[in-house]
């Protein structure tokens, strides 16, 4: 007995086609994923990346925070990007970078409304509860402004 699957013609083309599209697509999202810490790390005082590499606690749960909601934007962002795929791929990195932008913004707003200094909290080599809040305001925003997105 033989069974046979049937497939359209053009399946293989449709195939190529879509891991393309997830190539490009993954390709954007490391971009802005990086631009976003880079963001992140711009604006914030210290260098969060050698506060990481060396293990500060509050560090790495604030950049932990604000990695995941740069993540939340740029998810949403692909996710409601064109099904053209080079519309697609533009609006999704105009749509991610003012996201970004948006964030850090918002972010230092935040910091400066709570008086919570970034900079001694993030170079302490103990962990502070205060941290938590920075990251939650983190995910918080990071929500908001994808949501906003779609």
């Amino acid at each position: 007995m033989t069974t046979l699957l049937a497939l359209s013609d053009d399946f293989g083309s449709q195939l190529g086609k879509g891991i393309g599209a997830i190539a490009l697509y993954a390709i954007v999202g490391l971009v802005l994923v990086l631009l976003g810490f880079y963001a992140i790390d711009w604006t914030t005082p210290g260098k969060l990346s050698d506060l990481v590499r060396t293990g500060k606690p509050n560090a790495v749960v604030v950049t932990s925070a604000g990695l995941i909601s740069m993540a939340f934007i740029i998810v949403v962002a692909i996710n409601n990007s064109d099904s053209d795929l080079t519309a697609g791929l533009i609006t999704a990195l105009v749509y991610g970078l003012v996201g970004i932008v948006v964030q850090v913004l918002a972010i230092r707003i935040l910091e400066w409304a709570t008086r919570i200094d970034i900079g001694t909290l993030i170079q302490s080599e103990t962990y502070s509860p205060a941290s938590l809040v920075v990251a939650a305001a983190h995910l918080a925003l990071g929500l908001i402004i994808a949501v906003s997105i779609s």
